[in-house]
């Protein structure tokens, strides 16, 4: 997946509010600790088009 760095997401709450979620930046960390990430974890990022380069 591409995803900018500086790219939100905005989801609702079970209460009918906003939140923001900084998915650019949480994709981002995910490929720099992607050494410490189980291998579990790994494949199901894998499956759902991670690009991790």
């Amino acid at each position: 997946m591409t995803v900018p760095r500086k790219h939100g997401e905005t989801v609702l709450s079970e209460d009918g509010g906003e939140l923001q979620f900084r998915l650019g930046s949480w994709v981002n960390n995910q490929r720099s600790r992607s050494a410490a990430l189980s291998p579990e974890r790994v494949e199901q990022l894998s499956k759902v088009g991670m690009r991790w380069s």
